[in-house]
C-alpha cells in the first residue's frame, strides 16, 4: 500500500517501467512499431474471444496487458549483480529462478527480477531477465584476465543512485521527487552507449571468444538489450512482422501453438547493427556492434512440478529424439510430441498439471449447500470458478535460443551444461526464489480464501 506523499516499490517500478519503455523507443524505433503491432493483435484477439476478455478481466490481467514488459540485461561481475539486486529490491522486485544458459552455448547464468505478490503483479508485472557473465567459461586464460580487469574497473551505477537506494532501504519508501530521481539515475545504467571502452583489437578478441562476451565487457554499462510486450496471439504477430517491415526470427521459441497456451512462447526481430566508436580509432570510421533487438512473448498457464516434468520430457524428446532431422522439421515434430499433453483447462486441472486460482461465483456465494460438496462438484455446478494462473517466469532453452539467434551463430554450440547456482547466489548475495513454489502458494491462498468464505 502506497503511503501518501511516498512512493513504494510498486509505484517506483511502474514509473521505471514507463520511463524505460520511452527510452528504448527513442533508442530503437522499431520497438515502437512492435508495440503498435502487438496492440493491434491483442485488440483483435479480445474482439474475437469474448470469453478470453472476461477471464483476463477476472484475473486482473486485462488492465496490466498494455503496460506489461520484460527487459533483459547482462552483467559482468558479482559486484554488479549484488548491487543490481538492491536497486531492483527498491522497485519491489525479487530474484526468482536460476537459469543456466550454458546448455545452449551462451556463457551466462541468470535470474529474473520480478514482483512476487499477487497485488504487485496486478499493479505492474515488470520483469528483468538478468544474466551474469561466466568468465570461467572463457578458455583463453589471458583473455579471461583481460576481461576480468576491465570489468573490475568499470562502475555502472551513478553515486546518486547508490545514495537513493541506501535511503530507500533505510526508510522503506521514497518521497515522490526522490523516486523520480532514482528512476532517472537508474536509467543511466540501462541506456545505450555508442562508445566502446576498449580498442578494436581487444573487442575483436572478446568477440571471437563469444559475441556475448564482447557485448558485456566492452561498454560502459549493461545497456537494455530488449524490451518485450505481451501478446495474446504470437503466431499472428509472427506472421504480421514482415508485412510491417520488421525482420522476424524464423522460429517461435517455446511450446507449440495450442488451444491452451503453456508457459511461455517468444519471438523477436533481428538484432540491430549499431555504430560504435572504439578507443584510439578515428570517430569518422566507426565500427559496428550487434546486440539489441525487439522481442515479443505470449504467456500461458503455469505448470505444476508434475506438469513441468512432462513438458520437459516431451521437449527433450523433440530436441534429441531425431538428431538427423533438419531444422525445418522442428515445428512439426514439436507439435506432434505435444499431442500427448492435455490441451483443455479441465483436464490440466484434474490431472494436476497446471496451477489455478479458485474463487466462489455469485451463484456459489448464495448456495448454502456448497460447503458440503467436494471442490470438483462445486466447479461442475458453477459454484466455484477455476482460473489458470499465468506463468510469470522464463524458459532456459527459449531464452538461450533468443540470445543465439540474435547474436549470430559464432561461438561454441554448447558448454555441456555448467549449472552453478550456489556460485550465482553467492555473487547475488541472496538465494533465488523457487518459481514453482510461488505458484503453489498462490493456488493454496485461493483455496484457503475459498474455505474461509464458506465457513463464515
Amino acid at each position: 500500500m502506497e503511503t501518501p506523499g511516498l512512493a513504494d516499490g510498486d509505484e517506483i517500478r511502474a514509473r521505471f517501467s514507463r520511463r524505460m519503455s520511452d527510452m528504448y523507443r527513442r533508442e530503437v524505433p522499431q520497438y515502437g512499431a512492435l508495440l503498435d503491432l502487438v496492440a493491434d493483435v491483442n485488440a483483435a484477439a479480445l474482439r474475437r474471444e469474448p470469453a478470453l476478455r472476461e477471464r483476463l478481466a477476472r484475473a486482473g490481467e486485462l488492465e496490466r496487458l498494455g503496460v506489461e514488459r520484460h527487459g533483459a540485461i547482462r552483467l559482468g561481475s558479482a559486484r554488479e549483480l549484488a548491487t543490481m539486486r538492491r536497486v531492483f529490491a527498491v522497485m519491489g522486485m525479487r530474484p526468482v529462478g536460476y537459469y543456466d544458459l550454458s546448455v545452449a552455448g551462451v556463457p551466462v547464468h541468470a535470474t529474473a527480477f520480478r514482483p512476487v505478490e499477487d497485488a504487485s503483479l496486478a499493479r505492474n508485472p515488470f520483469r528483468v531477465f538478468t544474466s551474469l557473465l561466466r568468465l570461467d567459461l572463457i578458455e583463453d586464460a589471458g583473455l579471461r584476465m583481460i576481461a576480468t580487469d576491465i570489468l573490475e574497473r568499470r562502475r555502472i551505477f551513478t553515486p546518486r543512485l547508490l545514495d537513493l537506494v541506501e535511503r530507500a532501504e533505510g526508510q522503506g519508501a521514497l518521497a515522490g521527487a526522490e523516486a523520480d530521481e532514482l528512476v532517472a539515475e537508474a536509467l543511466q545504467t540501462f541506456r545505450w552507449h555508442s562508445a566502446a571502452t576498449v580498442d578494436k583489437a581487444t573487442y575483436a578478441r572478446l568477440h571471437d571468444a563469444h559475441r556475448l562476451v564482447a557485448d558485456v565487457v566492452c561498454f560502459k554499462g549493461p545497456h537494455i538489450n530488449h524490451l518485450t510486450p505481451r501478446t495474446l496471439d504470437i503466431d499472428a504477430v509472427q506472421a504480421a512482422m514482415p508485412v510491417r517491415g520488421i525482420a522476424a526470427k524464423t522460429v517461435i521459441e517455446g511450446p507449440p501453438a495450442r488451444k491452451v497456451a503453456l508457459l511461455l512462447r517468444q519471438t523477436s526481430f533481428k538484432a540491430l547493427e549499431e555504430r560504435i566508436a572504439f578507443v584510439g580509432e578515428d570517430a569518422r570510421a566507426p565500427g559496428t556492434h550487434t546486440a539489441r533487438f525487439g522481442e515479443i512473448e505470449q504467456r500461458g498457464v503455469a505448470l505444476t512440478r508434475k506438469g513441468r516434468a512432462r513438458y520437459d520430457t516431451l521437449l527433450a524428446n523433440v530436441r534429441h529424439g531425431s538428431p538427423g532431422s533438419p531444422d525445418r522439421d522442428y515445428a512439426g515434430r514439436l507439435a506432434g510430441a505435444f499431442k500427448d499433453f492435455p490441451d483443455d483447462l479441465t483436464t490440466l486441472r484434474r490431472e494436476g498439471l497446471a496451477f489455478f486460482r479458485y474463487a466462489r461465483t455469485s451463484r456459489g456465494s448464495r448456495d448454502a449447500a456448497a460447503a458440503g460438496l467436494s471442490l470438483e462438484a462445486q466447479i461442475e455446478r458453477g459454484l466455484v470458478r477455476a482460473d489458470p494462473i499465468v506463468y510469470e517466469d522464463f524458459l532456459p532453452v527459449s531464452a538461450a535460443g533468443i540470445f543465439q539467434s540474435n547474436l549470430g551463430g559464432a561461438g561454441p554450440r554448447s558448454y555441456a551444461g555448467n549449472a552453478a547456482q550456489a556460485a550465482f547466489e553467492h555473487a547475488l548475495g541472496a538465494p533465488v526464489l523457487d518459481e514453482i513454489a510461488l505458484y503453489e502458494a498462490a493456488q493454496a491462498r485461493s483455496l484457503e480464501a475459498l474455505h474461509a468464505k464458506v465457513s463464515q
